[in-house]
């Protein structure tokens, strides 16, 4: 059966995924939630070092130490960039434990692209003059969290948990061959009630692209927190759909 691990997007945390887990364990599937280092429960941990390869090896090391086979990996937002890298790695070591990505209304990178490479220059720009100094790390601060679609005790539920964002991450570039990755099936969900504005070009970019199951949702971009039941529903239909995994080149 289908081993889920559920990766969070920027300023987020395992928190995030509170009220879909039960709902697929109650289905029989081992999930695990990560958190990234340097937020959430792991802000202590808030450094000048961390990069996009530290939070690649979140991952890796809790599928390693958990000794996960047939996973299906997703990632919401940000961490769009942390699954792409993950799998691409596991790939390369002839690994045969994913059997599937699911992009969670996230970053889809081409090879050498970092997380602000699909964004306007003027997002980019604003986002490098907001980032401010804890800890002796530079760090992005958490948006209002009505730009996820969220209001009131969502909203409030959101916005207490929220941490700073190591800025490092936002600008790394992510080298992988897109070949090995095709080898896998990949679902995009689109997240369009309402719909994140710096998205816009990711979502252009998958319908462009050959290879992807397309979904959508009406939710914000947060769909874990407001919409659990159908999120829940989509990942475990999108996990079962193909029962046999593909085999890396």
């Amino acid at each position: 059966m289908p081993q889920f691990v559920l990766v969070h997007g920027a300023w987020h945390g395992a928190w995030c995924w509170a009220r879909v887990l039960p709902l697929l364990r109650s289905a029989g599937h081992d999930v695990h939630a990560v958190t990234l280092t340097g937020v959430a429960e792991r802000a202590h941990l808030l450094s000048p070092e961390i990069r996009l390869k530290t939070h690649l090896d979140d991952v890796l090391n809790l599928i390693k130490f958990e000794e996960l086979d047939d996973v299906v990996l997703v990632g919401h937002s940000y961490a769009g960039m942390v699954i792409t890298g993950v799998a691409d790695l596991l790939l390369l070591q002839g690994s045969r434990t994913l059997r599937q990505l699911i992009y969670l209304d996230a970053v889809v990178p081409h090879p050498g692209e970092s997380w602000s490479s699909h964004q306007p220059p003027e997002t980019v720009a604003e986002r490098v003059q907001a980032a401010v100094v804890r800890n002796n790390t530079r760090v992005m601060l958490p948006p209002d969290a009505k730009v996820f679609g969220l209001e009131g005790a969502d909203h409030e539920w959101v916005t207490r948990r929220m941490t700073p964002q190591p800025f490092a991450v936002y600008q790394d570039p992510l080298a992988f061959d897109p070949t090995r990755l095709a080898t896998l099936p990949r679902t995009f969900i689109a997240c369009t009630s309402p719909a994140l504005p710096t998205l816009s070009r990711i979502r252009a970019r998958v319908q462009s692209e050959k290879d992807w199951s397309l979904l959508q949702m009406e939710a914000g971009h947060d769909a874990m927190v407001t919409e659990p039941r159908e999120l829940a529903r989509i990942l475990l239909s999108s996990a079962t759909r193909d029962q046999n995994r593909v085999t890396p080149g």
